[in-house]
């Protein structure tokens, strides 16, 4: 592969972008293209289109997206419908309207049925009801992905999906109103072993989850770019899943915590299991890395610093 094409990443500041800017830039690639949401508003047709004919990547990672856990889905459906589908949809008509060689759209494992068989196959989607705490953007990645699918029959682009499991690590989003589960587990079990109180966590704590570091998804996107991927879809996980119950007692004994867990079961729980199938790409010559306490320490020390630098992350 020429270490010198040029690679755009979306949403590059943000934690799947700035770890593919990473892995990237350590395997030798020189040409990468990043622009913040202040320098470019990727829900503007006119601009993304302006931005990708001067440019002209020969790669297109879609790593920008309106992303959150439950809470936020829940308070912002209309945005995390409409916003996702104006990102997606601008840069994916763009990158064909431009002739991008390779186009990689991200989705997520929240694309499958809420009671889907385990673990999830790639063509179990749209085999039944999404689970409804997350369905905005879910339908918005399911759209995403049907419009990757189309350009590869229609134009017989190397346009295709990754469809990661629950993602962590450094240079996550630890705001409590809008996080996902490990770095909402981290601040709260931080601040409970600061301030000497009780953890208080969502649900039953029953639902079982697979997590995988965030790099290990930057090797997957760099294993696609360096390697032809013959099918539209794969999904990327490490096919190994724990309750969240689990989750919390690692890592509560990650940070040290002492005190107790009270579980809410007034809030919901989501989907019951969802563990990813990902022998397609493992088949490929791809594969996870990093163990889920390895990952866990690495991100809770990326919270600390990030803390130390500003009180209210």
């Amino acid at each position: 592969m020429n270490k010198n094409i040029k690679i755009y990443i979306s949403g590059h500041n943000g934690m799947v972008g700035s770890a593919c800017w990473r892995i990237l830039k350590n395997s030798g690639y020189k040409n990468l293209i990043g622009k913040s949401s202040n320098e470019l508003d990727l829900r503007n047709q006119d601009l993304v289109e302006q931005f990708i004919n001067l440019h002209k990547p020969d790669v297109i990672i879609n790593a920008a997206a309106k992303v959150g856990g439950i809470l936020a889905n829940s308070n912002f459906p209309y945005e995390f419908l409409l916003e996702n589908m104006q990102i997606q949809n601008n840069l994916i008509s763009s990158a064909n309207n431009n002739d991008v060689k390779k186009f990689i759209f991200l989705g997520s494992s929240c694309i499958y049925p809420k009671f889907c068989p385990q673990p999830i196959k790639e063509e179990y989607i749209l085999s039944s009801e999404l689970e409804p705490t997350n369905q905005w953007y879910a339908i918005a990645k399911i759209s995403g992905l049907k419009l990757i699918e189309s350009l590869r029959i229609k134009n017989k682009r190397d346009y295709f999906c990754l469809m990661p499991t629950n993602l962590y690590g450094p240079n996550d989003n630890f705001d409590l109103n809008s996080s996902h589960v490990i770095p909402a587990m981290i601040r709260k079990f931080h601040e409970a072993k600061k301030n000497g109180t009780d953890v208080v966590l969502w649900g039953s704590g029953t639902p079982m989850r697979e997590f995988l570091y965030v790099d290990d998804l930057a090797r997957a996107i760099l294993f696609s770019i360096e390697n032809k991927l013959d099918e539209h879809m794969y999904n990327v996980g490490t096919g190994n899943d724990l309750t969240i119950k689990e989750l919390a007692v690692l890592i509560q004994r990650i940070i040290g915590y002492n005190g107790k867990i009270v579980w809410d079961n007034s809030k919901p729980d989501g989907t019951p299991r969802k563990v990813m199938d990902n022998s397609k790409l493992l088949n490929l010559g791809w594969k996870p890395t990093i163990t889920l306490s390895d990952g866990l320490f690495l991100t809770y020390n990326s919270y600390l610093n990030k803390s130390s630098l500003n009180p209210n992350v």
